[in-house]
């Protein structure tokens, strides 16, 4: 009786209509993650009070979700990556829908769809996408098969042997479901076909090849067979759309392997794309490639936006695309024009045996970068005297010459920003009121290099090729973004670490072409140091002649950045003009600010939302664990309210009942330093008069 009482609540809640929704990622289609609504607004917004949570209680975990809110439903997601439903006004659990698969890491949001009686909730989990009963949560048994569809079919690869999930949801257009996915960074990795299907039977509609097969465009800018082994240049961040022209805009990754590319010469076109699609058909419409032949991981990090701009008097429909490096492009959405000048400039050739880097990248003139892009001597920490001098030496090792610079042979090299950003997933906010773009940015030094890859199947040959890319020769990783796995010897056994390796788990993929005596020499070497035990021949994935050799922040002694603040800002840009409106650091080290180090800003993750009511509202911020609203025309902070976890996603906002709310997801999954981790929905209002 229970379980039909809470159904219906959830039924007459959706059919009900409400006030103000938050119906798709960024909001809407146009993903610009803005609100009309004003009644908390510049002049109360110091008011804001908690009006409710709502605590997942599903473990640790950094799912980074943007709940959806439709009709007086919250749907959200949980840590494990079960689907939640709760009342909007209360935070009341409606319903609660279980794969029975354990995800892990990013989900960023889920997908609502409508038509007549029919609404739907369509949920990733690892590989899967599911399409639930919005009033119920239960799966759709004539979805797919039994509810659901597999990412890992219909890419022209064994589907056993593929590693692939959605970390950022896709998008509807009409009857279409159109995904993206999240691939391996390193071969063996699946293509990442662009996908629409049939949102009510799950069938596959259409296919984009964003590495072409022979006969398509861009064929010539990859090795004549790169469509059958090469994989990536896959859409994670997400995707817009433009409803009244049909066009879906689709910004792509790095082809794998990331970092050295002597097996997919040339540009390597659709690899680092902003692509404009014809949202029924998939048919390419004009493209703009960012990065030619990527060596350094520089992919789109975040969905575009569709904006209007008024540009040389006449007002043009946009879309704004922001990048790891600190850049904003920005197109025409019609033709794909650059409304500001992009320049293309020649960098350094590599040096590395086999690898031909391209002559040139393309730069836009305008907006001027929003995070710093060549790291000196003059812009180490000052932090104290001991740490500048630690912080020099070690400057005076790294090879450090500015952006698109190919990594080497024994020197590490400067990556600034990091491989972090810049713009990270949390996207950015438009407000068509004043045409401002606000983009939080992370403003660190990381490093790396390249390495001989000598092969063999010991455990420690199977883990340098496999997992030292991003856990390092040393096991330390770049924690939190990647762990380290020092801490698990003693900690997990070794059915443990071969089960991660299989299923992936974060930001980790699976690894399935990797057999069972192969994962059990990597597990015994990662816990025992073990490396004499061989697998047999024919386990490793594909092997390349280097390696990268890991993701170095460039942290001191204490573990805080070892250049100078600020290592986090909040920037607002205009796009009518593209000069800046202000510039803010986001965030701070509590125990650093205890000591009157304030105002550093700090890396973040998780994106802004603007409002009509003046305010930009923000959390993001890795250590403070503070959720903040600032004045949108000045940067001037109005509120700030301390979460039981740092909320490292993207708040939403929603009126219901004549109240408006402001909803942050805390999960603490970006913190580290031995923080919390959960989580916990906060909703905040105002207090009823």
């Amino acid at each position: 009786m229970t379980r039909l009482l809470i159904t219906i609540s959830a039924a007459s809640l959706l059919s009900a209509g409400a006030d103000r929704d938050w119906p798709a990622y960024g909001g809407g289609p146009a993903g610009i993650r803005y609100s009309s609504l004003k009644q908390i607004n510049r002049s109360n917004v110091a008011g804001l009070r908690v009006a409710w949570t709502y605590d997942t209680a599903d473990g640790p975990g950094d799912p980074q979700t943007q709940p959806l809110v439709v009709n007086g439903v919250l749907f959200g997601l949980t840590p494990r990556h079960k689907v939640v439903a709760l009342d909007a006004a209360t935070g009341k659990l409606l319903w609660r829908f279980d794969s029975g698969i354990a995800g892990r890491g990013a989900n960023r949001s889920l997908v609502y769809w409508a038509s007549g009686g029919d609404r739907r909730v369509f949920a990733a989990v690892q590989s899967f996408i599911y399409a639930l009963d919005a009033g119920t949560g239960k799966a759709i048994s004539s979805f797919g098969k039994d509810g659901r569809i597999d990412l890992r079919e219909d890419l022209g690869r064994d589907p056993a042997k593929q590693s692939i999930v959605l970390t950022s949801p896709g998008i509807i257009y009409k009857d279409l479901l159109i995904a993206g996915d999240r691939t391996p960074e390193a071969l063996p990795a699946p293509p990442g076909d662009i996908r629409a299907y049939d949102v009510r039977s799950g069938k596959l509609r259409w296919i984009f090849h964003t590495i072409p097969h022979p006969g398509e465009p861009g064929y010539e800018t990859w090795p004549k067979d790169a469509w059958t082994y090469t994989g990536a240049a896959n859409n994670w961040p997400s995707m817009a759309l433009d409803e009244k022209r049909g066009i879906v805009y689709v910004p792509t990754g790095s082809a794998a392997s990331d970092f050295y590319g002597a097996d997919r010469l040339g540009d390597d076109l659709y690899a680092n794309c902003l692509i404009a699609l014809d949202a029924a058909t998939g048919r390419p419409i004009w493209h703009f490639q960012a990065v030619k032949h990527d060596l350094w991981d520089r992919d789109f990090p975040s969905p575009p936006l569709l904006v209007t701009v008024k540009h040389d008097g006449k007002m043009v429909d946009a879309v704004a695309q922001a990048t790891k490096q600190g850049w904003v492009y920005l197109f025409d959405r019609a033709n794909g024009n650059p409304l500001f000048p992009i320049e293309y400039r020649k960098y350094p050739a590599s040096t590395v045996p086999g690898e031909v880097a391209s002559e040139t990248q393309p730069l836009p003139v305008k907006p001027a970068p929003f995070a710093r892009q060549l790291l000196t001597e003059e812009m180490l920490s000052n932090r104290t005297p001991a740490v500048h001098q630690w912080a020099v030496e070690k400057f005076r090792t790294f090879r450090s010459e500015g952006q698109f610079v190919p990594f080497g042979v024994g020197r590490e090299t400067v990556i600034f920003p990091g491989f972090d950003g810049g713009a990270e997933w949390g996207g950015q906010a438009f407000d068509p009121q004043t045409g401002l773009l606000y983009v939080n940015a992370n403003d660190l030094a990381w490093t790396s290099s390249l390495a001989e890859n000598t092969g063999g199947t010991s455990g420690l040959q199977l883990y340098l090729t496999n997992c030292a890319g991003c856990h390092g020769d040393n096991l330390q990783g770049a924690p939190p973004q990647m762990p380290s796995l020092v801490e698990l010897r003693g900690q997990r056994s070794v059915q443990q670490i071969v089960t991660m390796i299989r299923e992936g788990g974060g930001r980790m993929p699976s690894f399935p072409n990797l057999g069972n005596a192969a994962t059990t020499s990597i597990a015994q070497y990662v816990l025992n140091g073990d490396v004499k035990e061989p697998a047999p021949a024919g386990t490793s994935r594909v092997n390349q002649k280097y390696r990268f050799t890991g993701y170095h922040k460039f942290l001191d002694p204490d573990g805080y950045p070892a250049v100078a603040p600020p290592w986090g800002t909040l920037n607002a840009i205009n796009l009518n003009t593209g000069e800046y409106a202000w510039k803010i650091p986001l965030g701070e080290y509590p125990d650093l600010a205890a000591q009157g180090l304030k105002s550093t800003g700090t890396e973040n993750y998780g994106g802004p939302i603007v409002t009509a009511g003046g305010l930009v509202f923000i959390a993001a911020t890795n250590f403070d664990r503070k959720f903040r609203a600032f004045d949108k025309l000045t940067g001037k902070l109005l509120w700030e309210s301390t979460l039981p976890m740092s909320g490292n996603a993207t708040p939403v906002t929603y009126e219901l009942a004549g109240k408006q709310y402001v909803v942050i997801y805390a999960t603490g999954g970006k913190a580290g330093r031995g923080a919390p981790s959960g989580g916990i929905y906060v909703a905040f209002a105002l207090p009823s008069k």
